[in-house]
């Protein structure tokens, strides 16, 4: 952990989010556009800074963005125990702890800070890092949703996954 530190997410992030969801093992991988516009993450950012909304990210000793998650509460007042989650981490970065450290800091504001009773997410079926990841921290699969979006030219499934505390 001493290569990389957790801090909140800022405006001045953009152009490094840009560059991070840009990248072709990140893109395909999530549900955004390719060749993302610095505009684009500019009016984004905003947006995901806004109320009950979390952006963490992970950045190296020199300041460098090495990985974004993100909270956010559902909405509708019978939601509000629960949350979605997303989280990205550049190529070079993949399977050296900075997914870990995002969401063992994600999952701690949503045990201790927020309250939050059920997380959840989803993930392609062959996206078994991220899927082994979401595991170790207790995320199950619930459900399967069939041909939920275009990838590639293909549509794909989207595994739903969520993890509940009972606390």
């Amino acid at each position: 952990m001493s290569d990389y530190r957790i801090r909140h997410a800022e405006l001045d992030d953009a152009p490094a989010l840009r560059e991070l969801m840009a990248d072709a093992s990140v893109v395909r991988n999530t549900l955004q556009m390719p060749h993302p516009s610095l505009s684009h993450w500019q009016k984004n950012i905003q947006r995901l800074l806004g109320e009950g909304r979390y952006q963490l990210v992970c950045v190296d000793a020199a300041g460098k963005l090495l990985g974004h998650g993100g909270l956010w509460r559902l909405e509708g007042t019978r939601q509000s125990h629960g949350a979605g989650l997303g989280i990205a981490v550049r190529r070079e970065w993949q399977g050296k702890g900075v997914g870990s450290a995002l969401m063992a800091a994600m999952l701690d504001l949503a045990d201790n800070w927020l309250g939050l009773q059920r997380i959840e997410l989803g993930v392609y079926p062959d996206n078994a890092a991220a899927i082994a990841l979401y595991r170790k921290f207790g995320f199950e699969t619930e459900a399967r949703l069939r041909a939920h979006s275009l990838r590639e030219g293909e549509y794909w499934d989207t595994l739903l996954m969520a993890r509940v505390s009972h606390a």
